[in-house]
């Protein structure tokens, strides 16, 4: 479980969130700083080019071309598409609706929904899981049957409840508090509910001791429990193991989906319906995503930055499985298309101000997009001129599909979220070049807006939103701190992937680097400490869902939230998003590429 948090942070102010641990004061140079590597001598196969007679040197990050070229994308077709699935769907659906009214027992109901969730069916089911969580929650609140429930029913009716957000208290658990000094008797061999209760326990809000104890407990219980191997059953051990590695509050969707399908498959109490409607209908929706790529593919090629640019990372691919962790469902295509081109622009524009840009060059760069205005691109050199318009050009697009649906002029709002995000590379390319190293607490108030996160939370607003709001707008403006948890999270997550790649092909110190200059903390404590931080800041997002008069849909706040997942997933075990031959080109077979194969289940039904 997360670790015991000190106060909150509150405008980055992270020195009110976590104390900071100061042992050995840290070698530092004259100037104050930790001396590193000199980042221009470790970058390889620096270029020289040649303009107007006068010789620049930059520096290359040596990326690796894309492997999931054109006529690749191009070349996927899918059988699952057409009348005949869309009735047998529809067919499956049917009969899970019956399963609704059949079930009348809460702790199976309750069970039904976690497995529908678990399987990326829940979509499907709005309205029955949001009936049927009703009556639990009322129940609930008014002490119906609490005494009689086991741990592991408490702990599955409260995930549930505030997944799906009912504001359920953690004093539901209060019947078991009682007994946490003798859990290790009482409750210590339920590795059923220890497990619910761990799951659980990631929900957790800002003060909610308790619950954090809890969790802390059952995740003490669950790693000896693995220690041991005492359990015959293989299933349990997988999803123990799983759930260890990273809460289920904390997954990619999607992902999450198609390994709990594999699982289930094995288990014992295995529903052959609403395993069939899982396969189904996970093949359907890979079907709407294969053709969702084709059009970007298209995209991509035609704005000439893969080939143009080739210092810069091209991965249409790897943006586009970003936005199927942040949306994944068959109605959300514009908003995916439309967040592929703005993670496509964030990673070259990255890479130029990182990477390849000289700083007057930058500077230039920046001053273009905060004026947003071609005749800015004159002074530009011509790789920039070609960014800026392929950026303005999409993105005026976009502006303009609002204006014609929902008169609304929303160019002043994209053009201020590309400016913020560029003026934080610039400082960061400042910071680089003069070889400062900032304040952890300096670096994360730039690193939250450089990370991207706000930018893309922007135009999904006016991706996925309407009516739009003033107030919405106005609180867009103000950056609301759903979409600051959310970027701190991402900034964590990246920074603890890819920290020591870009140290080495150079680039500004990360998050980690900050924290042991100001401390003299070995890497390992820094590592440590961010994870802490990103527990910390999961308990904001939490209780985001809980605000009163917020002027966000709840699709909006889930889609910050998957953000923040996204990012965890994609830098799990490294660089996910730069290096594409690895877990990531493995996750890109099995959500975009492979369908899965449905076997004889289907006769289970017909017969």
């Amino acid at each position: 479980m997360a670790l015991h948090l000190l106060a909150s942070v509150h405008h980055c102010n992270l020195t009110r969130l976590l104390p900071f641990k100061r042992p050995n004061a840290p070698v530092t140079s004259r100037n104050g700083n930790v001396p590193r590597p000199n980042s221009q001598c470790m970058a390889t196969n620096d270029e020289i080019s040649v303009s107007n007679g006068v010789s620049t040197v930059r520096r290359s990050a040596n990326y690796q071309p894309p492997i999931w070229h054109y006529d690749y994308i191009q070349s996927l077709t899918s059988e699952y598409v057409g009348e005949s699935c869309t009735r047998q769907l529809d067919k499956l659906k049917g009969e899970v609706r019956m399963m609704f009214h059949k079930v009348v027992d809460p702790g199976e109901q309750l069970e039904l929904i976690d497995i529908l969730q678990r399987l990326g069916l829940s979509y499907h089911f709005v309205d029955e899981i949001r009936s049927t969580l009703e009556g639990v929650y009322m129940n609930t609140n008014h002490g119906i049957c609490n005494k009689e429930k086991n741990l592991y029913t408490t702990a599955l009716e409260f995930r549930l409840l505030r997944q799906n957000g009912f504001n359920v208290p953690q004093e539901i658990f209060n019947s078991f508090k009682n007994e946490m000094g003798n859990l290790e008797e009482s409750l210590g061999e339920d590795y059923k509910g220890m497990l619910c209760l761990y799951e659980a326990s990631f929900l957790l809000r800002e003060g909610e001791n308790m619950l954090e104890e809890a969790g802390d407990f059952a995740t003490r219980k669950l790693k000896e429990y693995i220690k041991q191997n005492i359990s015959e059953d293989q299933n349990r051990s997988v999803m123990v193991r799983h759930a260890l590695e990273l809460p289920l509050h904390w997954r990619m969707i999607r992902l999450e989906a198609r390994w709990f399908i594999d699982v289930y498959r094995g288990r014992k109490d295995m529903n052959p319906i609403l395993l069939e409607l899982a396969k189904l209908d996970f093949n359907m929706v890979q079907a709407a995503h294969q053709e969702d790529l084709k059009q970007l593919s298209g995209w991509w090629r035609s704005t000439g930055l893969g080939e143009k640019l080739s210092f810069a990372r091209d991965r249409l691919m790897e943006n586009f499985l970003w936005t199927v962790g942040k949306t994944f469902e068959p109605q959300f295509g514009y908003c995916r298309r439309t967040l592929t081109k703005v993670n496509a622009f964030i990673t070259v524009i990255d890479d130029i101000y990182d990477i390849y840009g000289t700083l007057p060059e930058l500077q230039l760069f920046t001053d273009a997009i905060e004026r947003w205005d071609t005749d800015a691109m004159d002074r530009l050199p011509y790789y920039m001129k070609i960014c800026f318009l392929a950026l303005h050009n999409s993105i005026n697009e976009m502006a303009f599909d609002i204006l014609k649906e929902q008169g609304f002029h929303i160019i002043p709002y994209l053009r201020k979220a590309w400016a913020d995000i560029c003026r934080s590379f610039l400082l960061e390319a400042k910071w680089y070049y003069s070889g400062y190293t900032p304040s952890l607490e300096e670096y994360i108030e730039n690193a939250r807006l450089s990370i991207g996160a706000t930018v893309m939370l922007v135009h999904i607003y006016f991706s996925i939103t309407n009516p739009i709001t003033k107030q919405a707008l106005d609180c867009l403006e103000e950056v609301p701190n759903i979409s600051r948890w959310s970027s701190m999270v991402l900034r964590f997550a990246d920074d603890l992937g890819t920290s020591k790649d870009e140290l080495e092909r150079g680039d500004v110190p990360k998050s980690l680097q900050c924290y042991m200059n100001e401390t003299g903390a070995s890497e390992e404590d820094a590592r440590e400490y961010i994870r802490s931080l990103i527990s910390a800041t999961w308990k904001k997002m939490n209780g985001e869902k809980f605000v009163s008069h917020h002027p966000f849909s709840p699709t909006f706040i889930e889609i910050a939230m998957n953000i923040a997942r996204m990012s965890q997933c994609m830098y799990q075990h490294g660089d996910g998003h730069s290096v594409e031959d690895g877990e990531t080109k493995d996750r890109v077979l099995s959500l975009l590429i492979h369908p899965i194969p449905l076997y004889k289940e289907i006769n289970v039904i017909k017969n």
